[in-house]
């Protein structure tokens, strides 16, 4: 029986090794981002859902559907969204949006995603408290299926090259091959384990591994810059659901969380907790009179006000229309919260400039609460200010008044 050379032995060895630690590497590689890829795509698509949710909570409330398919069609048109579906609590729906014109290579492109991608986020639309409709959001996946398929397309050609490369001599393969190899297999199993995708493969005096190594990271490079953007997304959507686009401060919602964390602390350290509402004496009058784009001048001057005259650590939130809130932790007694409240309203003693040059003043109404004095919950807390707002303006312009 005729038996085969060293040299093919080797060859055919190299070859299989080749082949195996480099189908290994890829498999795991996209294996491992596809897991990682997806479970972005799901919070990126949670986070565009409740966005949805928060915007179209006014036109669910007073049950303007064109409203709400407006304010759905500016979102979701802009992100990689295919359909939402806004459904009342007796399961009708309310609002049907899906995207239009994807022709036959898009629509193709979106089957390949829908394989991968999550099926879809489900929110409540909540409106004090009670639960007024559900929104179903359906990812269009198509960034993230031109991504997958081409990284699948860079993994099969560096397969052609590693198999292209077997005429190298038996003396070599393990100095240059399989040590080389073995360095791209640690990366993907770092990639797999630690989801590592800065780590990049070692550069080598073998050019068809050289070629590997740079397609390898060219690949790892795509999937940091997208795991990038997805944070970035994120982040960019999660300052959106929690700050007022006019004025940049924080809403309601995130005063609240931090109202709540801030009272759990003053428990656990025993300090007291100071609450100011503060509404715009004279905003409906200049709203009414000079236009909207006067009285957005005014709000966004009295939240810069507001938030130049406050500590370092106090917070300051719209709670919407000329209302405002001011979270005043670690005080020692009333004292300080009323020299606060007097120095916010001396800060709107100065004219406010519009568009145009026109200058109009303005004053504030501010009601103080304190924790636990006068309420030891949120809730109560601020209805409490809320009240003491109210009897501050009865009593004029530029007036406080503390919680009874």
């Amino acid at each position: 029986m005729q038996r085969p050379s060293l040299e093919r032995v080797l060859r055919r060895t190299y070859v299989r090794l080749a082949f195996s630690a480099v189908s290994l590497a890829a498999v795991c590689l996209v294996l491992v981002s596809w897991t990682v890829l997806r479970a972005y795509a799901n919070d990126n698509l949670m986070l565009l859902a409740r966005s949805i949710s928060y915007t179209v909570e006014a036109a669910v409330v007073f049950n303007d559907a064109p409203a709400a398919e407006d304010a759905i069609a500016q979102i979701a048109g802009n992100e990689d969204i295919a359909q939402v579906r806004v459904v009342d609590n007796h399961g009708a729906t309310f609002v049907f949006w899906e995207r239009t014109g994807d022709g036959p290579l898009s629509r193709s492109v979106h089957r390949i995603a829908d394989l991968a991608l999550p099926g879809g986020a489900v929110v409540p639309v909540m409106h004090n408290g009670k639960v007024l409709a559900k929104i179903r959001v359906r990812g269009r996946g198509h960034q993230f299926a031109i991504f997958l398929v081409g990284g699948i397309g860079g993994v099969l050609a560096c397969l052609l090259i590693i198999l292209g490369a077997g005429t190298f001599i038996a003396r070599q393969m393990h100095r240059d091959i399989v040590e080389p190899l073995r360095a791209l297999a640690e990366v993907a199993h770092a990639v797999r384990r630690d989801r590592a995708f800065d780590r990049r493969v070692a550069a080598t005096p073998i050019m068809e591994l050289q070629e590997l190594g740079n397609d390898f990271n060219a690949l790892l490079d795509e999937f940091e810059g997208w795991q990038h953007s997805l944070r970035e997304q994120n982040a960019t959507l999660s300052h959106r659901a929690n700050h007022d686009p006019l004025t940049g401060l924080p809403n309601r919602t995130h005063f609240v969380a931090r109202l709540e964390q801030t009272i759990r602390d003053a428990r656990a350290l025993d300090t007291a907790v100071g609450v100011l509402y503060i509404d715009s004496d004279r905003f409906k009058e200049i709203n009414d009179t000079l236009g909207h784009d006067a009285g957005d001048a005014v709000l966004v001057t009295i939240a810069s006000r507001l938030r130049e005259t406050l500590r370092k650590d106090d917070v300051v939130a719209r709670l919407g229309g000329d209302e405002f809130a001011a979270l005043l932790p670690g005080l020692e007694d009333e004292d300080d919260a009323i020299g606060i409240a007097q120095a916010l309203s001396e800060s709107m003693l100065e004219p406010i400039t519009l568009p145009g040059g026109h200058q109009v003043t303005t004053s504030v109404s501010i009601g103080i609460a304190m924790f636990p004095s006068h309420a030891h919950d949120v809730a109560s807390l601020l209805r409490t200010a809320d009240s003491a707002m109210y009897e501050a303006k009865r009593t004029g312009e530029r007036a406080w008044q503390m919680a009874r």
